[in-house]
């Protein structure tokens, strides 16, 4: 117990000092201000007459505000306080003279006064510290929580622990378990404030007592260390000093923490070190060491548990979400790989035009003119985007593969019977030829037989001449080019050819169907089928509406949708105009296009090479159907060499 009395010099208080011994109250004469002071211990000050003056008002205030108690001493003749000391500051008034059990009893008083008011501002700092600690961690767990990127949670986890302790340094070891093997624990990241520059170097250690992160990693307890190069002789582990002797560090105070997931299994250690006096401080030499480095208090064991177990389960959400992102990133290959088997000719479609699409995203991202120059894409919308490019052509599987890989404007199976007819009725000429000889010989003889030989040998050539000039023609107009009228109109002549079976009926050598197929203007399609490849771009949409895609991701279905639309309404398959079609959209139309001027696989036309190909997108930028912006930005950032 402490008791304080403060006197001006003239004033002598020996003829109490007894009273003050026996009661334990230090009489110190001052004309200092400002010294008045409250430390752990409550504090009462007796103030006589002389002293009252000397303090300022504000300084007696902030002293009781602080916990202390005031007593105060009346001059000779004063029954009371003056107006200019107000009551509220005092414990208690003694009257002159001041009697030994007036002053004892006034004393004591203010010492319990300032006890309890001690008392109170303890648990008000207290209460305060603790909601600011949980105000504190309530923000780190937020922040945990929107972190996904696994690399970047660590360093989060990491330098917000050392942050709330104090720490000089801090490390993270994940357990990793392989498919063979016992558990090991991987060093993953670590910081150190007064060594920045040092080296870091995973490597693993195995899971077991020898280490203090093994140690942590069996027990599941924390470790609370004051002096690691003082450890008890009987513990199971030691501390590898092999980063401190590199590096010229002093490992003192240590602080190792289990990570525990929902099912309380342990998937990491944290580990924490030197705890400072002053978190600013660079621990450069030894005394530094001595003179800033503290133990790890109860309080902070209980911060950093908290802690991690925050860290904990952001870590395995962080592991979910990329197994979720590696599950569908392998359906979206999966699917690609589909169409592709469905579609050989179109191999690597799908990933050229995300790549070029998300390519372009970046550069519409960076241009700091144009009309999009206001336009960002985040990581997530890249992703978007990259996705609905690789699937933008997977409604494909709803279209019949005969008219998917139609290379030619018959089908190989008309094209057989077709070439079928033309050498039945080659053969048949021939066996006739021979026929109508021996029939002569037979009836006629020799007699004129030079003659009809010449005139059956010019019919044969005739005859034969024409079934090839027919089955030239068709295979001529099957090639997917612009027809000309003057092959129009030949096939219909050769449409009138007939011929007779085995059983003498006659049939035409070309059929209506094969007539209508031989006879597309322009391509390899007819109306039908066309629309039936059209059809993808809804079988896709249809498709990716399915999917339960994640709010970061629901753009892709109408992304992909519009592929095929222009700007002027001339597209497929819903020919919107416009600002209808999204940014994305566009960017993916000219990757589209342009991919599909230059590829080299496609059966059905030969490879355009891309000066002549951006020629022809020039002009269908010309004619409004393409976006105009864009196309320059896909030109002027060579986004068009990205697969070359």
């Amino acid at each position: 117990m402490r008791y304080l009395l403060l006197h001006s010099p003239a004033w002598d208080p020996a003829g109490i000092r007894p009273i003050l011994d026996a009661a334990q109250i230090e009489a110190r004469a001052t004309r200092l201000p400002r010294d008045l002071g409250v430390d752990e211990r409550p504090t009462v000050f007796v103030l006589d007459s002389e002293c009252r003056s000397l303090f300022p008002l504000d300084v007696l205030r902030a002293f009781v505000d602080a916990g202390g108690a005031i007593v105060a001493l009346g001059r000779d003749g004063e029954e009371d306080l003056p107006p200019a000391m107000p009551s509220e500051l005092l414990s208690g008034f003694v009257r002159y003279p001041p009697g030994p059990r007036q002053l004892l009893v006034a004393v004591r008083a203010g010492y319990r006064e300032a006890a309890a008011r001690m008392e109170t501002a303890r648990a008000r700092g207290e209460a305060a510290s603790r909601s600011r600690e949980i105000g504190e961690l309530t923000r780190i767990g937020v922040a945990l929580g929107t972190e996904r990127d696994l690399k970047a949670l660590l360093d989060l986890i990491l330098t917000q622990a050392r942050r709330i302790t104090s720490s000089d340094a801090g490390s993270l070891y994940l357990v990793e378990t392989a498919e063979q093997g016992p558990k090991r624990l991987r060093f993953r990241h670590a910081q150190t404030y007064s060594k920045p520059e040092a080296p870091f170097v995973e490597f693993t250690i195995p899971v077991d007592r020898t280490s203090l992160a093994g140690y942590t990693a069996v027990t599941g307890e924390p470790l609370v260390i004051d002096d690691a190069y003082f450890l008890p002789p009987d513990v199971e582990y030691s501390i590898n000093r092999s980063f401190d002797e590199r590096n010229g560090y002093r490992t003192k105070s240590m602080l190792v923490i289990p990570m525990k997931d929902h099912k309380e299994e342990v998937i990491g250690v944290l580990q924490l070190i030197n705890r400072k006096r002053n978190p600013e401080a660079m621990l450069a030499s030894p005394s530094d060491v001595e003179q800033q480095v503290v133990p790890y208090s109860k309080r902070t064991v209980e911060l950093v548990t908290a802690l991690a177990g925050q860290a904990a389960v952001a870590m395995e959400n962080s592991r979910l979400y990329e197994e979720i992102e590696r599950l569908f990133e392998g359906f979206v290959k999966a699917a690609v790989h589909a169409i592709e088997q469905r579609d050989p000719t179109t191999f690597g479609h799908s990933g050229r035009v995300a790549n070029m699409t998300v390519e372009l995203a970046g550069v519409v991202d960076r241009a700091d003119d144009g009309i999009y120059r206001a336009v960002r894409f985040t990581r997530e919308q890249l992703r978007e985007i990259r996705y609905a490019g690789l699937l933008h052509d997977f409604g494909k599987v709803g279209v019949r593969e005969e008219v998917l890989v139609k290379a030619k404007k018959l089908y190989p199976l008309h094209l057989d019977l077709i070439k079928g007819r033309h050498d039945f009725v080659r053969r048949t000429a021939e066996r006739d030829f021979w026929k109508r000889r021996a029939e002569f010989l037979e009836a006629h003889g020799r007699e004129g037989y030079d003659g009809f030989l010449r005139a059956l040998e010019e019919e044969q050539r005739a005859g034969i001449g024409s079934l090839d000039r027919f089955l030239h023609a068709v295979l001529e107009a099957n090639e997917p080019t612009v027809m000309p009228a003057r092959r129009f109109e030949e096939l219909l002549e050769l449409a009138r050819y007939t011929y007779e079976d085995s059983t003498g009926q006659a049939h035409a050598l070309l059929s209506e169907e094969e007539l209508r197929y031989l006879t597309i203007p322009k391509g390899s399609l007819d109306e039908t089928e066309r629309l039936e490849i059209e059809s993808h771009v809804t079988h896709t949409y249809r498709f990716l509406q399915q999917i339960p895609w994640t709010r970061e991701l629901q753009h892709i279905p109408i992304i992909a949708y519009g592929h095929h639309e222009k700007l002027d309404g001339g597209g497929y398959p819903r020919r919107v105009t416009g600002e209808a079609i999204p940014i994305q959209t566009r960017m993916m139309t000219i990757s589209d296009i342009f991919d599909a001027l230059t590829a080299a696989d496609r059966p059905y036309k030969p490879a355009v090479a891309p000066a002549p190909a951006l020629d022809i997108m020039t002009e269908e930028v010309r004619i409004g159907q393409l976006d105009r912006e864009l196309f320059r930005l896909f030109v002027d950032a060579k986004v068009f060499e990205l697969n070359a």
